[in-house]
């Protein structure tokens, strides 16, 4: 069953998409928007992955905690120790994947088609809510007072992705170049 980090994955694929679609249709625009297309797409698959990923981890540590229940500190740290590293890899891996989402995005929409920079925002502000999402859930994963440094990693790539997004605005208004002007209800196009 899929939790916190899955929809965080779910969450970069959709953001990485959107890149690999500005990306290819910026080309004429931007030298740099294939190879930014062709990462994109990279990191799309490696999310669609990580959302089954992360739902397994999650799995199979509450099995491991089952079979640990009743056991010496020894043992039980024997059986939980592989679950519980992967219920805190996988969070930074979207982590990861997130950030370097966002940074594309942002990339694309400096560069790119300008009639796509709302698609590109967009994926640079669902990246970056992304990469704080699986940061929480990998803070979530480890002891309370854990000085994990992939902790300190994670939140500093979700940081560091929201700064990214954040000066991004669509330029224009509703609707803007490349779409059509919004029309009261019942007008037609004449």
């Amino acid at each position: 069953m899929p939790a916190g980090g899955s929809a965080a994955a779910a969450a970069v694929a959709m953001a990485a998409g959107l890149v690999e679609k500005s990306a290819r249709l910026s080309t004429a625009q931007w030298i740099g928007a294939s190879n930014v297309g062709k990462r994109a797409a990279v990191l799309r698959k490696l999310a669609a992955i990580l959302v089954d990923a992360d739902a397994t981890a999650y799995t199979d540590y509450v099995k491991a905690l089952r079979s640990a229940r009743g056991l010496h500190t020894a043992e039980r740290e024997r059986i939980l120790a592989p679950a519980r590293e992967r219920i805190v890899e996988v969070p930074l891996t979207i982590t990861r994947a997130a950030a370097e989402v966002a940074e594309l995005a942002v990339m694309i929409a400096m560069h790119g088609n300008p009639n796509l920079r709302s698609d590109a925002t967009v994926a640079a502000h669902l990246a970056a809510a992304a990469a704080q999402s699986a940061a929480t859930t990998l803070a979530a994963n480890l002891p309370a007072a854990s000085d994990d440094a992939r902790l300190a990693e994670a939140r500093s790539l979700a940081s560091e992705a929201s700064a990214r997004a954040r000066p991004l605005h669509a330029r224009g208004r509703a609707g803007g170049r490349g779409r059509g002007r919004a029309r009261s209800r019942g007008s037609g196009r004449r």
